[in-house]
C-alpha cells in the first residue's frame, strides 16, 4: 500500500483527503505544518507528499528545500496543493520540485489522477 503523507494546517482538509485517499486505497499520515512534516518524512519515508505552501511555522518552499537536499527523500514526489494563487506560485514550487500544483479548492478527481501519476512515473535517478 503507498503511503501519503499530507501537510496543511487545515485541519478540515487534512481529514478530507485523507479519508479520500485512504477510500482509493493509500495510506496516510498527517502533518500541519513544516517542522512536523520534514520530520514525518524522515521518519516514514513516504510514497508522495501533498504540500500546502502556507503553513504557520515556514512555508511550504522550506520543505521542499529540505527534501530535495535530503539524499534519502530527494526522490519522493511532492504535490503543492494550496490556496495561494497558481499565476504566482505555480512556476516557482515546480521549480523547486514539485511534480504539480493545484489551487484550492481543486478537482478530487484531477489530484486523484495527479497522485496516480505521480505514483507510477519511473524514478530517474542522476548518476553519481
Amino acid at each position: 500500500m503507498k503511503k501519503i503523507l499530507i501537510v496543511d494546517d487545515d485541519t478540515d482538509l487534512l481529514l478530507a483527503l485523507r479519508i479520500r485517499l485512504q477510500s482509493g486505497g493509500y495510506a496516510t499520515l498527517l502533518a500541519s505544518n513544516a517542522s512536523t512534516a520534514i520530520e514525518k518524512a524522515q521518519q516514514e519515508k513516504p510514497d508522495l507528499i501533498l504540500l500546502d505552501i502556507g503553513l504557520p511555522d515556514q512555508n511550504g518552499f522550506v520543505v521542499l528545500e529540505s527534501l530535495k537536499q535530503d539524499d534519502d527523500l530527494a526522490a519522493i514526489p511532492v504535490i503543492v496543493v494550496s490556496a495561494r494563487p497558481s499565476h504566482v506560485y505555480k512556476d516557482a514550487a515546480l521549480m523547486a520540485g514539485a511534480k504539480a500544483y493545484f489551487e484550492k479548492p481543486f478537482s478530487n478527481k484531477e489530484l486523484l489522477q495527479a497522485i496516480q501519476s505521480a505514483l507510477t512515473e519511473p524514478l530517474h535517478k542522476v548518476p553519481c
